[in-house]
């Protein structure tokens, strides 16, 4: 085993919020110099550092900060997306990237299976008449036997399917590569193919990571290809929706429903209707966040960093040019 050498590691935080600084940092502390900043920090502290902790997955400061990275070799995201640290000179560069892959797979795919729940059984109609103590007996949906197309074909996706075929949906996967067989997602369609797989679809399910190709594909013609009984469930990134045409479809009851986490602007401004549409389930970005979810993410950067230190591999290490993590066999 390689002689293990010294770090040091920035932690680019938040001043306040689910992005501030991080605690249970003392077996990091133990084995690296850890210096941590918050944005206006971060042009003072990169200087002589090889590692980068981004924290805050909202930090923007990166490009401007990247002349004076003087040293830094690896960049690690405390996330599963890393739109935020994907800067051209990142991509360009010889550093490493990372995420935190494995931390959200399974409470996103939780997320996702109870607003798929929560929709089709009237959830929030039952809640708004309970506060109103009115008795309103209606008739709700079944999920088992629906139709559910889930983009992204990563661990978040994956984990989507397997919990709704579980639940007896019929799943069918989008994704860079097509296959007519996947072990969680059934059949796989080229991205390519999403108008065509869309009139059939029951639920539609966004997991996919934010990239040209995927910003904006669901649109006014991919809302307008879609069944007006259908439903969206967006847990991928805010821009992979066209929101204003996403809420003129709601609007005209040319779709069912939706269940946002994410948004194009964050937090969600209180101007849009999306708030008061009684077909609309807003949640504030936090399907991946369960008790002990930062414990984790530091959990898996000081086994990265040990890895690191020891000249051993890293894990989750991301295609910069395509911008998702590197799995066996991936083309």
């Amino acid at each position: 085993m390689p002689a293990r050498k010294s770090a040091t590691v920035v932690v680019l935080h938040a001043q306040s919020g689910d992005t501030a600084r991080p605690t249970g940092m003392a077996e990091v502390e133990a084995v690296a110099d850890v210096r941590y900043v918050t944005e206006n920090g971060l042009v003072e502290a990169l200087p002589g550092a090889d590692v980068l902790l981004v924290w805050n997955f909202r930090a923007s400061t990166l490009p401007g900060a990247w002349p004076v990275a003087d040293m830094l070799r690896w960049v690690h995201a405390a996330s599963a997306g890393v739109n935020h640290v994907l800067t051209p000179e990142v991509v360009a560069s010889d550093v490493v990237v990372t995420n935190s892959r494995g931390v959200f797979d399974e409470p996103m795919a939780e997320y996702v299976l109870a607003m798929t729940l929560a929709l089709a059984k009237d959830l929030p109609t039952t809640l708004n008449r309970q506060r109103e103590r009115r008795w309103h007996h209606r008739e709700t949906e079944r999920i088992g036997g629906k139709k559910a197309l889930v983009a992204g074909t990563g661990p978040i996706g994956r984990a989507i399917g397997r919990k709704l075929a579980a639940a007896g949906m019929t799943v069918t996967g989008l994704g860079r590569t097509a296959r007519t067989t996947d072990p969680d997602l059934g059949e796989v369609l080229p991205t390519s193919s999403l108008s065509e797989a869309l009139p059939d679809m029951d639920w539609v399910v966004l997991a996919a990571p934010l990239t040209d190709e995927t910003r904006g594909m669901i649109d006014a013609k991919a809302l307008a290809a879609m069944k007006p009984t259908a439903r969206l469930v967006n847990v991928g990134r805010g821009p992979l929706v066209v929101q204003e045409d996403l809420v003129a479809a709601l609007g005209a009851g040319a779709l069912a429903g939706a269940a946002l986490d994410v948004f194009v602007d964050e937090p969600l401004p209180g101007s849009s209707p999306l708030w008061e549409m009684p077909n609309v389930i807003v949640s504030p970005h936090m399907s991946g966040d369960v008790v002990g979810w930062r414990s984790e993410l530091v959990a898996l950067f000081h086994d990265n960093l040990t890895r690191y230190l020891d000249g051993e591999p890293l894990r989750n290490v991301v295609d910069k040019a395509r911008g998702y993590v590197r799995e066996k066999g991936s083309p």
